[in-house]
């Protein structure tokens, strides 16, 4: 639909009463918010005498009432502890022979150290409780060894690392 002498000045009017691009398009009917906003920018209309309203009121939460105190010297009252949740069950540890928990049974503060090849059927883990980490104690010494110091290179270790590529 084309823009009339008619449509053009309803668009003055509407603008000038401060409505937006979008209720200007509804009202109008078969044209588009970004038409009657190029329409608006071509006619050199820049001035509102009110500005644009949303079409939705944004609604806010009400603020809970503040509760006033008797007295401000008085002791407050502590609220009683609720009841305490029920302690989770023990888990059960595999028994100490390492080689007795599977991907199923291995627990949180079981040994997570593997047994065997993964592709077998007889594949499991140590099961063994740890206090701290991933492994017992045994499987721990196996994998965290202590970093070794460097040699010092003198001339024989030079001499013999020379006879590699000679």
């Amino acid at each position: 639909m084309g823009w009339t002498d008619e449509r053009v000045e309803l668009l003055k009017k509407l603008w000038q009463d401060g409505l937006s691009a979008s209720q200007i398009a509804k009202q109008l009917g078969g044209v588009t918010r970004n038409a009657v906003i190029g329409k608006v920018h071509r006619l050199g209309l820049s001035g509102r005498a009110t500005p644009s309203k949303p079409q939705r009121t944004v609604f806010k939460a009400p603020r809970p009432a503040r509760v006033a105190t008797a007295a401000p010297s008085a002791p407050r009252r502590i609220a009683e502890p609720a009841a305490a949740a029920p302690a989770p069950a023990p888990v059960r540890y595999v028994d100490e022979a390492p080689g007795m928990a599977t991907v199923l049974t291995l627990g949180a503060h079981m040994c997570k150290w593997p047994i065997g090849d993964p592709a077998l059927d007889n594949f499991t883990f140590c099961g063994r409780r740890t206090d701290e980490g991933p492994y017992c104690c045994e499987h721990a010494q196996v994998a965290y060894q202590p970093a070794q110091a460097k040699k010092k290179s003198g001339a024989a270790e030079l001499a013999r690392s020379l006879r590699r590529y000679i």
